[in-house]
């Protein structure tokens, strides 16, 4: 028990002293780009920044599926050549209503429609009822089951959108996380000024590209005709222009967007560049539709419709506008990033002040140092020689888990302060109930050497229980915890993973050394 081989003990003081290097980049800037340098960041509560809390738009989430659905009914009655009365979504009932002209063909609708039921869900549950009603009608309803697994999908690609869109602005260390069904939680380390990051997650950035409507008029008032839609120019409020509803190109095939420079007019421009599908479908209506004009539109409005002068061809495209460097930039990274699902609106936001942040620094480290200093003069006190190898366990334990914090690059939070600070208590403990036993043992009248190898050993099960338990309690707290006590949770992990390998690792074999050289007739504890 008491024996350490060479192997064992450079592997001891090994672990010690890659411990203590990875904690060098927090002390000092990198010196070199080229050399990995991780160091723990600072939570919001500690450096300051930006807090939203963003709610997705579930509202339209349904809208746009029926609105899917709507397309899919049509679709599918039209090679029967089944005609209906009226088609109408209902977001209500959660349904689309569909009441046909000739009722005797309710038979083959129902066949027809038949199809568009799916299934959803780990039961693979259908996604909707078909049902035929007892007023002639036939009515497709989305199911429950159907409509939060479209709800969790969307507040999913929300967050990885949201996320990509922040990476983009070169934001270090952004903390987004869910909340809640249909909420999402950003936190923005540094950003004292969030307006510009609002303004990008605020765009559900869905880009189209269609064709206008040359007959219509939209200067003329009233409603547009069917299959045409009235919408506004991004730079110019007050005019409008007729844009055909049906969608010619997806922005969803857009592989990449720059912002760029018209080598010719100077103007800042977003160059694109469409995938293998948008590529040849963009070529095959720039190629029939010569002379027309095309217009480009993002989140219902219309950024610019050029003439088409000659087929495009190569898969890219330019957008043109009147852009600036910082709006070219912004809707390169909005394209680039994908439209989100559905708005986001910003329910609450808050900034915290680099001050109060200095504070909580300045008050966690004074609540450390005086802990740990406490605790240094307890076990000094009571356990004698032994209290002082328990110490520098100790001291060693606190490196090893700023080590491990800085490899994961993990950001310290207030709640992670006194986490660390509630780990030195924890890792004394062992040592405490490792004394007190060979303080018994030798009461009992041991030798020396079995009083120490009988007080790690018996100590070794309640250390471990101990432990285990505290561990389990944080992991828990961990998966169902959210922010600052996930925080929390993940600190005091790390240091009851440091804490068992201190003290059973290295204070045996601070004592094994010791006890080699001096080879004592009485123990100092």
């Amino acid at each position: 028990m008491m024996y350490f081989s060479r192997l064992k003990t450079i592997a001891v003081l090994g672990a010690c002293f890659v411990g203590l290097l990875l904690c060098i980049p927090n002390l000092m800037p990198a010196p070199a780009s080229w050399i990995p340098w991780r160091t723990v960041h600072l939570g919001l509560d500690l450096r300051g920044g930006s807090y939203l809390l963003l709610e997705v738009d579930m509202k339209t989430v349904l809208k746009d599926r029926l609105e899917g659905l709507l397309d899919g009914v049509r679709q599918a009655l039209r090679p029967g050549q089944i005609f209906y009365q009226t088609l109408e979504a209902q977001p209500a009932q959660n349904r689309v209503l569909l009441r046909l002209r000739d009722q005797t063909k309710s038979d083959a609708a129902m066949a027809a429609l038949k199809p568009l039921v799916g299934t959803e869900g780990p039961n693979n549950s259908p996604d909707m009822t078909l049902t035929r009603n007892d007023d002639g009608t036939i009515s497709l309803t989305l199911s429950p089951v159907a409509l939060q697994a479209r709800a969790t999908g969307a507040v999913q690609q929300s967050i990885e959108i949201v996320r990509r869109r922040i990476d983009e602005t070169g934001v270090v260390e952004p903390q987004i996380t869910q909340q809640g069904d249909n909420r999402i939680v950003v936190q923005l380390p540094g950003i004292n000024d969030p307006n510009r990051i609002k303004q990008l997650l605020g765009k559900t950035a869905h880009m189209t590209f269609r064709l206008v409507d040359e007959n219509a008029n939209p200067t003329a008032g009233g409603q547009p005709p069917p299959g045409v839609d009235f919408l506004q120019m991004q730079d110019r409020p007050g005019e409008r222009i007729a844009v055909r509803k049906r969608v010619d190109v997806d922005g969803a095939d857009l592989t990449d967007a720059r912002a760029g420079t018209n080598p010719q007019s100077g103007e800042w421009v977003v160059n694109f560049v469409f995938n293998t599908v948008g590529g040849k479908r963009f070529a095959d209506i720039t190629r029939a539709n010569v002379n027309h004009r095309f217009a480009i539109v993002l989140d219902d409005k219309v950024i610019s419709a050029p003439v088409i002068r000659e087929p495009i061809t190569g898969g890219r495209g330019q957008i043109s506008g009147s852009f600036n460097a910082a709006s070219a930039n912004d809707l390169s990274v909005l394209l680039r990033a994908g439209a989100l699902p559905a708005p986001l609106t910003v329910v609450e936001e808050r900034s915290v002040g680099p001050e109060l942040g200095a504070d909580s620094i300045r008050a966690g480290a004074i609540s450390l140092a005086v802990g740990f200093l406490l605790v240094m003069a307890y076990m000094g006190v009571f356990y004698g020689l032994f209290g002082w190898f328990a110490n520098l366990a100790l001291l060693v334990n606190l490196v090893l888990m700023l080590a491990i914090m800085s490899l994961l690059e993990a950001t310290l939070t207030l709640p992670g302060m006194a986490g660390m600070l509630l780990t030195l208590g924890m890792a004394v403990d062992a040592n405490i109930l490792i004394n007190e036993r060979i303080r018994e043992e030798q009461k009992l009248g041991r030798p020396p050497l079995q009083a120490l190898e009988a007080g790690f050993s018996r100590a070794y099960s309640t250390i471990f229980d101990s432990n285990a338990t505290a561990f389990l309690a944080h992991v828990m707290l961990f998966a169902f915890g959210s922010g600052p006590v996930k925080g929390f949770a993940v600190t005091i992990s790390l240091g009851i993973a440091t804490s068992m390998f201190t003290a059973w690792m290295l204070t045996r074999l601070l004592v094994s050394k010791w006890y080699v050289a001096n080879r004592p007739k009485v123990l100092p504890v």
